[in-house]
């Protein structure tokens, strides 16, 4: 282990993130809430245990921002504050914003939920076989933002296709926030970004958000950084994507938030359409496109953007936001008219979202079990550490009880030696998907995965058979069926 720069990374997280910017003093109002001070109290030293170097949290009560507070740094190198006018990357936070912006044409009488997105433009969005041109008719906006077109998450370099006719259930897809893009854009004659700033930017006060980079960014950008706490290259979108690219200050979405508690600019019918559930979810997936659920949650559900969760308190809306580097979380309770939203700069980012919506909000959290995100202090967050400090063989050693046990989920073990992957530590990486196709010799994923490591590390007998082994364990691996190809020369 290189104790030195662990300290050193540890001690700059510690002394940064208990800084708080004078926030608190602006609103002396939650000066003796005890919810704030849960949050002031333990900030920092989540901060500290998460290795995250900055963040912004706002809380609301009553429809009203009631508590606005930044810490830590925007970048471990410059070591620059973060302040309430830093500007954050915020992932899907992007998609519940959007969807307002969709819901505003929908009163306007310029789009109609339920008629055909292909209706909207002059030549199909998809093409293919007929059955792919029937399903694409069946797309519409509600269908869209209650994530049920049938499209993967993303498409990366392959062709868009459907997976199952549009309606039927739920699979998480930011290709669904782009298609719907696409017809808002139509009917507006505007790209994106001017239409969201002349809907809702502007007349909501939100005048440091956008879905393209803007000059004076920047000076105010918070930079993104590794597990590690190395600082990553900003990405500065010059097209806007509803799914994901919006930048803005925890100020502003506190004031989003507000609006959808207190139904600004919106009809309460409207409203009502946004916060109803449209579908429950499979308890046991996120991004469904290979699979029929099981069963369906009782407890989470998908309305017009937002993700819905059955609690003791009441119904809750809330959304993640994971852009690598950048994560965000956002809950409100409609009927309490109170929420939490914070943002992190940092890839650990959601390892402290269940202690901060904890203390802000009290109750239950069904949301947090289904995303599978490790706690700060869990055996998974500790042994993704020690990967990155001793090595793949010393930390499989030394967390061989708890990877054995299930302690540590198979998710976390492959995103762990993707991460690996990502740093070109390669032969660390195969030994990880090594041990996750040992610990889930029935998961299609993992021997995916493996076959992924031992193409990239040149083995191309490893890489077939591995390939081939998730194509006998799931036949619509569709991923493995183009990677033998490629493999073989077909």
């Amino acid at each position: 282990m290189n104790l030195l720069r662990v300290f050193s990374y540890a001690a700059i997280v510690c002394s940064l993130a208990s800084m708080p910017l004078a926030a608190a003093e602006k609103k002396p109002a939650s000066a003796n809430d005890p919810a704030m001070a849960a949050l002031q109290k333990d900030i920092p030293e989540l901060m500290k245990e998460a290795e995250i170097p900055g963040m912004q949290i706002a809380v609301v009560r009553e429809g009203k921002t009631f508590w606005l507070q930044s810490y830590g740094v925007k970048d471990t190198k410059t070591k620059t504050p973060v302040n309430d006018d830093t500007v954050f990357n915020i992932g899907s936070l992007s998609k519940p914003v959007f969807a307002y912006g969709v819901l505003k044409l929908v009163d306007d009488g310029k789009l109609d939920l339920d008629a055909p997105l292909s209706k909207y433009l002059s030549k199909p969005y998809v093409e293919g076989d007929p059955q792919t041109n029937d399903r694409l008719q069946k797309i519409t906006a509600r269908i869209a933002l209650s994530h049920r077109t049938g499209f993967p998450n993303w498409r990366n370099n392959d062709p868009l296709k459907i997976y199952f006719t549009p309606g039927e259930r739920f699979s998480y897809s930011g290709e669904g926030m782009v298609y719907l893009q696409k017809v808002v854009e139509q009917i507006t004659g505007k790209p994106l970004n001017d239409y969201m700033q002349e809907a809702v930017f502007a007349p909501l006060g939100m005048t440091s958000s956008s879905y393209v980079w803007r000059q004076d960014f920047d000076d105010t950008a918070a930079s993104g950084h590794d597990a590690d706490g190395t600082p990553v290259d900003l990405f500065k979108p010059k097209e806007a994507n509803a799914a994901a690219s919006l930048d803005t200050t925890v100020r502003d979405y506190a004031v989003f938030v507000d609006a959808v508690l207190t139904g600004k600019g919106l009809k309460p019918a409207t409203l009502r359409e946004m916060e109803t559930a449209q579908i429950a979810v499979d308890p046991a997936c996120t991004n469904c496109t290979d699979r029929v659920p099981k069963e369906l949650s009782k407890t989470l559900f998908w309305g017009l953007g937002w993700g819905i969760q059955q609690t003791a308190q009441g119904e809750s809306l809330w959304h993640w936001g994971d852009n690598g580097v950048f994560k965000a979380y956002v809950v409100i309770l409609p009927e309490a008219k109170s929420g939490v939203v914070y943002f992190a700069n940092s890839e650990n980012g959601l390892s402290i979202a269940r202690k901060i919506v904890s203390d802000a909000l009290g109750g239950d959290q069904p949301a947090f079990d289904w995303l599978k995100y490790d706690n700060y202090d869990s055996p998974g967050v500790q042994f993704a550490r020690a990967l990155r400090t001793d090595g793949a063989t010393a930390a499989l050693k030394q967390f061989s009880v708890a990877l054995s046990s299930g302690a540590i989920s198979e998710n976390a073990i492959n995103q762990d030696a993707y991460n690996l992957m990502g740093r070109k530590q390669l032969a660390d990486a195969i030994l990880v998907f090594q041990k996750n196709v040992e610990l889930h010799p029935t998961s299609s994923n993992v021997y995916d995965s493996l076959g992924e490591a031992y193409m990239n590390n040149g083995q191309k007998d490893l890489a077939i058979q591995n390939y081939q082994k998730s194509l006998d364990l799931n036949p619509n691996n569709t991923n493995a069926v183009a990677m033998l190809k490629k493999l073989r020369g077909e």
